[in-house]
C-alpha cells in the first residue's frame, strides 16, 4: 500500500502542464507573466535598495556635515573662553591700576562724610 501511495504522489508532482494542449498556452502565459512580475519585483527591489542607499548616503553626509559644524562651534567656544579669561585678567590689572592712581591722587582721597555734615 505504501508503494502505491508513493506512486500517486509522484504522479501528482510529475504532472506536466504541456500534456494538456488546451491549457499549455495559458500555463506558458502565466509562467511568462510570473517571470515578468518577478523581474519587475527584482527591479523594484533594486530600485528600493538604490533609494535606500541614496537616503543612507544623504543622511551620512548630513551627519558628517553636522559633526564638522559641531567641531567648528566647539573650537569657537574654546577660543571665546580663552579670550574671556584673558580679558578678565586684563580688567583685574586695569582695576588695580586705577585704584592705585586714585589712592595716590589727593582729589580722590576719601573724606569722612559725617564730619562734613556737622
Amino acid at each position: 500500500m505504501e508503494g502505491e501511495g508513493d506512486e500517486k504522489d509522484e504522479s501528482f508532482t510529475n504532472v506536466s502542464l504541456a500534456e494538456d494542449s488546451a491549457d499549455s498556452g495559458t500555463a506558458a502565459l502565466y509562467s511568462k507573466q510570473d517571470e515578468i512580475f518577478t523581474m519587475n519585483c527584482d527591479m523594484d527591489g533594486d530600485m528600493e535598495n538604490q533609494v535606500e542607499m541614496e537616503e543612507k548616503t544623504r543622511l551620512i553626509n548630513q551627519v558628517l556635515e553636522l559633526q564638522h559644524t559641531l567641531e567648528d562651534l566647539s573650537a569657537r567656544v574654546d577660543a571665546v573662553k580663552e579670550e574671556n579669561l584673558k580679558l578678565k585678567s586684563e580688567n583685574q590689572v586695569l582695576g588695580q591700576y586705577i585704584e592705585n592712581l586714585m589712592s595716590a591722587s589727593s582729589v580722590f582721597q576719601t573724606t569722612d562724610t559725617k564730619s562734613k555734615r556737622k
